[in-house]
């Protein structure tokens, strides 16, 4: 770990939420050295305190990751004296960032025109489902379900069989990237003219606009795109191909200058003279890619991975191995780069976390900590906005903190 500053080390952010989307977002400004206070329900915490499937001593080894960099302050907002300390926080903070449901702060009087009463300059980063406003605002949501609903869940799977999940949370990781954006943008902006604004970024939102050219093709040719599996139609060769010593390679040759390198370390230059694989388009039509996909599957199939990737490497054929989290972790390049980086807790000793991106080369961010306890920070960060002990002791015996 590292005392870096980072490029956001002037902004002040307040978390609220739980789960991913919006802690997510946080996380991304905190790693950028964003002084990040995390607001959470005492005795209880964010919900990422417990998730995860593969735990240690029943422990989520989730929390350090997204709870990463952040200052944990335990305050019960549902109480006038926990929204007031909301309030006195939010009154010299850069960004408030919240993914309750819509209406939720309303309810505690805390409108965006009382907010921006307090601190003008405030920007409101709001995730939710579907938004602050439209037809489903007010319904919950979740990120499986956003999937679904943006058309993301359709695309993914075989075409006999039922839509399949991408394996992780994409919806809330999406949502809290486009969340993220939006604020280095309105804090741009603010540089320009002084004034915060809102920031509206719902879990669907995200999801419809990550979908590239499906809803155009849909518009222009009418064609509603499925589910085809490993293969996307009318790229070819692009696919996971098994290897001898029973891993799998992806293969992404569907440009014609790469696909006659491959033909060629495949010692196979004919195909390239043969009409059904000398173009792009030739070889994207649907019998055409299952045939070629077949050949080169039987080609991989008589040799090892690691030897595959070589000679492929040597031709500049773009490659790589189907990775799990322990390959991952023993990758060279992912080690050089900082994207696997061991970090200290208290819970579990060194552990392994993916790093920081963007890699900035003037101001990095930084794993500056691990997920903090519950609370670990409440007393500091109250006494710092100006509270006294026996305020905090008493707030303490109401059962605000």
């Amino acid at each position: 770990m590292t005392a870096a500053a980072g490029p956001l080390s002037d902004i002040k952010v307040v978390e609220l939420g739980s789960f991913i989307a919006g802690p997510y977002c946080g996380q991304l400004l905190a790693d950028m050295g964003a002084d990040l206070v995390k607001f959470e329900d005492p005795g209880k915490g964010d919900p990422m305190r417990q998730w995860g499937f593969a735990k240690k001593d029943g422990a989520s080894v989730w929390w350090p990751v997204i709870g990463r960099n952040k200052k944990s302050v335990t305050v019960d907002l549902r109480k006038p004296k926990g929204q007031d300390i909301l309030r006195r926080l939010v009154a010299g903070a850069d960004v408030l960032l919240e993914n309750f449901r819509p209406g939720t702060l309303e309810k505690w009087g805390l409108t965006v025109e009382a907010l921006h009463a307090l601190n003008p300059k405030l920007i409101i980063a709001r995730v939710s489902g579907y938004g602050q406003y439209g037809p489903y605002s007010e319904k919950a949501g979740f990120a499986a379900v956003a999937e679904a609903m943006g058309g993301m869940r359709t695309i993914n799977g075989y075409p006999d069989r039922l839509p399949t999940r991408t394996g992780l949370s994409i919806g809330d990781t999406l949502a809290g990237i486009y969340t993220a954006f939006g604020i280095l943008a309105a804090l741009h902006q603010r540089g320009r003219d002084g004034k915060g604004q809102v920031i509206d970024v719902g879990l669907t939102d995200a999801i419809l606009a990550s979908i590239e050219g499906v809803i155009a093709e849909y518009s222009v040719t009418g064609h509603v795109r499925g589910r085809t599996g490993l293969t996307s139609p009318g790229f070819a060769p692009s696919n996971i191909y098994p290897t001898l010593d029973g891993h799998h390679i992806v293969i992404g040759a569907n440009a014609d200058t790469i696909c006659k390198r491959l033909f060629a370390v495949m010692g196979m230059d004919f195909l390239g003279q043969d009409p059904r694989f000398a173009t792009h388009g030739a070889r994207g039509q649907p019998d055409n890619q299952a045939e070629i996909d077949r050949i080169i599957g039987d080609w991989t199939s008589t040799k090892a991975r690691d030897e595959l990737l070589a000679l492929l490497d040597g031709a500049a054929v773009p490659a790589g191995g189907v990775n799990d989290a322990a390959a991952v972790t023993a990758d060279p390049h992912f080690r050089a780069r900082d994207m696997v980086v061991e970090v200290e807790t208290k819970a579990f000793g060194r552990m392994l976390m993916q790093g920081i991106v963007p890699k900035l080369t003037r101001t990095p961010g930084a794993v500056r900590w691990p997920g903090a306890g519950l609370g670990e920070h409440t007393e500091a960060v109250l006494r710092a906005a100006g509270f006294a002990d026996e305020e905090i002791d008493e707030m303490r015996k109401d059962g605000v903190l």
